[in-house]
């Protein structure tokens, strides 16, 4: 893998060749990654799998006119062409009054900030293997489970350049390091599945082997003989390992393209109150060691914790350059790049802040609801925020979690939901978007 200032000199070396080549502006982005993983099943190497790729991605500016590029072959003629083909697309393109790069006097120009997201210990195949093996014996180890769909445990590394024409460059590099184990419990038509995993920027942070095995195990098994409960409208209580999903699809709802497109069932709300009076929902990207964490975005923009919402009231639209100038405001440091295409937009590390009630509290007056751990499908319409998903989970009555439940639908408008909601107090920092157990009342169960 090149050093950071070596992948620098790619993308900057390919933003020059397009300026002499006619380009009016240009901006490129080069990416590699490197991973290595192993996986077991039933005891046994299953497979072992080593891969390294680099990329780069180059747009170009003719006028208002501009046509992005991307090749994974980084051979001097391939560039050469690649900057060639790039200006000639360009120039057939249509004209785009919001094209361009990022504003210039607001690019980052301060020293990129410290974030931890570069682990220097790298795991042998070796330490893979014993880790994988250790994880599945663990999730295998539980009383009840019957068979294992496997375990596993990975590395992984990436960095990424970025140069513009009028004045930025900047690189970082990141680590990841996972385990995970999915295993089954009982026999036949009774089977069920349920897995564990942990992902991690630096390996003193992983979770032990034991400790996501059993929990894969222990989740399996909890799952057996799983009942079918009459519809009906009643509270939901969502596990957090599923909870964030909902905050996914706000976030999905604040980004500058969605707003532009009129596809989003926030539209016009910026300003207003989305969720309850004291809830929070912050984007940090310069936590430490955070899967998300980014000095500066897509376009070559400083990056700052902001609150997305505050006090339940949606403050701004994640916005990148072209949805900015096209909503007349200005960008705000969530434009996301991938190896080729313009840039998107997106938040960064994720959390939801302000419950006060501990998950049994939550639950406490609960007569007869629904506490989910599972969802299944994708049957949401970001345009109106109606929502009817797959679920599986347990019922709680009195106020106490029961019987496992399972081939259920439950359905609301995701305005409605969102203003319904009820967060606890158990926060944990383990995913790219972070919430607690939520509860929703008025929930409408499609059962038997």
């Amino acid at each position: 893998m090149l050093s950071l200032n070596d992948a620098l000199d790619r993308a900057q070396s390919l933003v020059s060749a397009a300026r002499r080549a006619g380009a009016d502006a240009a901006d490129a982005v080069y990416g590699c990654d490197a991973s290595a993983g192993v996986s077991v099943r039933l005891g046994e190497l299953e497979d072992v799998e080593r891969s390294e790729s680099e990329h780069v991605g180059l747009r170009v500016f003719v006028g208002r006119r501009s046509a992005s590029v991307s090749s994974s072959d980084l051979a001097p003629a391939t560039l050469a062409t690649l900057v060639d083909r790039a200006i000639a697309m360009a120039k057939e393109a249509p004209e785009d009054a919001y094209a361009g790069l990022a504003p210039e006097d607001r690019l980052m120009r301060k020293k990129l900030p410290a974030l931890d997201i570069e682990d220097d210990e790298e795991p042998d195949p070796a330490e893979l293997r014993e880790r994988a093996l250790a994880v599945e014996e663990a999730a295998r180890g539980v009383t009840g489970v019957t068979n294992s769909e496997g375990g596993g445990a990975s590395f992984g590394r990436a960095q990424m350049a970025l140069a513009t024409s009028h004045g930025f460059a900047g690189a970082y590099a990141g680590t990841q390091h996972s385990i995970w184990a999915s295993v089954i419990a009982g026999e036949g038509a009774g089977m069920q599945r349920d897995y564990a995993s942990h992902n991690v920027r630096h390996l003193a942070d992983l979770e032990t082997a034991d400790a996501v095995g059993v929990r894969a195990g222990t989740r399996a098994v909890a799952r057996l003989n799983p009942s079918r409960i009459a519809s009906g409208t009643m509270p939901v209580i969502f596990d957090p390992r599923v909870s964030n999903s909902l905050i996914g699809h706000l976030l999905g709802a604040i980004t500058g393209p969605a707003i532009t497109r009129k596809a989003s069932f926030l539209l016009d709300r910026k300003g207003e109150r989305i969720l309850p009076e004291g809830l929070h929902i912050i984007d940090d990207p310069h936590r430490p060691r955070g899967l998300r964490s980014r000095p500066f975005d897509g376009e070559g923009l400083p990056t700052a914790k902001k609150r997305l919402v505050d006090d339940g009231v949606l403050t701004d639209w994640l916005l990148d350059s072209a949805s900015a100038r096209q909503l007349g405001l200005v960008p705000t440091g969530h434009a996301t790049r991938g190896g080729g295409g313009a840039p998107g937009a997106g938040a960064s590390n994720v959390h939801l802040e302000g419950g006060t009630a501990t998950p049994r509290e939550l639950m406490a007056d609960v007569m007869r609801g629904l506490y989910v751990t599972e969802l299944i499908g994708h049957g949401v319409n970001p345009v109106t925020g109606d929502y009817s998903r797959g679920a599986s989970g347990y019922l709680i009555e009195n106020g106490k979690v029961t019987e496992a439940v399972a081939e259920i639908t439950i359905a609301g408008n995701l305005r409605d939901m969102l203003a319904r909601i009820v967060a606890a107090d158990d926060l944990a920092f383990r995913y790219a978007v972070n919430v607690p157990t939520l509860r929703i009342d008025g929930m409408t169960i499609a059962g038997e």
